[in-house]
């Protein structure tokens, strides 16, 4: 079907047709993913040193969530066959025919050529280069080449989730600093742990998909091991912005009771890995990422002095 034919085809559809039709392809953009995304972008922002235009900061963000619902439109796209045996996944928009697989590569496709070029443009091509970067590397490197080939997609391929606050940062001043890579970091070491303790709980649509996941690999002892090693290693990687002074006492406090909880949640999937168990360590994952870095705001409100 051409692309008038679509566009005639949603025109001629009753109002409630096409609000359904843009909803569906709003879900293309994982918008509970992208959220976490956009708001670790906008610490970033925030974080950064110098007093920002408000409407270029805005434009920032947008381009920040606009990149990153790209990279999950095209990744649906390359996906659908693996989705469409998953549970999990069988019921979105392309393996349940609500939208074609060429207008979903066609939107991921415009909606990331789209975002590099207006962030390049409205705020600095260091901040584009970043997003066009991340968006790559979602696409190709985890995607294409890691997804389906490796249990250590996860581990390289998290880089992608972890650039928005490190593109933030860039968007408001210009440049990539050891703060940025810091907070870039965290999420880096963040996303192993927080996806192999789904990984536990849906092995078996992993298995369907043929999706080489940590527990399918190596089983589920050495993935209860590596998500603790994980979790040590980020309790006191959390509290780094303190120690490097970016931050102050409340945010060095809040990180590190939520390090030690992280751990906690850990250890109980070591030593029993429940469904149960491991649903309430995904969640708590995503818990302590968006308040570790609201933390950040609430620290930088209370202090309210910018990093010299």
């Amino acid at each position: 079907m051409s692309n008038t034919s679509l566009a005639t085809d949603t025109l001629s559809k009753p109002a409630g047709s096409v609000w359904t039709a843009c909803l569906d392809f709003v879900s293309l953009l994982k918008p509970r993913v992208m959220s976490l995304v956009v708001f670790t972008g906008f610490v970033g922002l925030y974080l950064a040193p110098g007093d920002g235009n408000l409407v270029l900061q805005t434009i920032a963000v947008l381009c920040i969530a606009i990149g990153a619902g790209a990279s999950g439109a095209i990744n649906m796209w390359y996906d659908r066959d693996i989705d469409a045996v998953m549970s999990r996944t069988k019921t979105r928009a392309i393996p349940s025919g609500k939208i074609t697989a060429e207008a979903a590569l066609t939107f991921g496709i415009l909606l990331a050529g789209g975002s590099v070029m207006v962030m390049g443009l409205a705020v600095n091509w260091v901040a584009a280069t970043l997003l066009m970067v991340t968006i790559m590397f979602y696409v190709f490197v985890y995607t294409v080449w890691l997804k389906r080939r490796t249990p250590q997609n996860i581990v390289i391929g998290g880089a992608a989730g972890a650039f928005p606050p490190m593109i933030g940062w860039a968007a408001a001043t210009g440049t990539v600093s050891v703060e940025s890579i810091t907070l870039f970091t965290i999420i880096f070491i963040w996303t192993p742990p927080h996806f192999w303790a789904l990984s536990l709980y849906r092995s078996d649509d992993y298995k369907a998909a043929g999706v080489p996941m940590m527990p399918l690999v190596h089983g589920r002892y050495e993935t209860k091991k590596q998500i603790l090693l994980y979790s040590i290693v980020l309790c006191p990687l959390g509290v780094a912005p303190f120690w490097l002074g970016t931050l102050g006492a409340v945010y060095g406090a809040t990180s590190a009771i939520l390090g030690v909880l992280f751990i906690g949640a850990a250890w109980r999937v070591m030593k029993n890995d429940s469904e149960k168990n491991c649903k309430q360590l995904f969640g708590f994952s995503i818990f302590y990422l968006f308040f570790l870095f609201f933390a950040m705001i609430v620290d930088r409100c209370v202090n309210f002095n910018p990093i010299l």
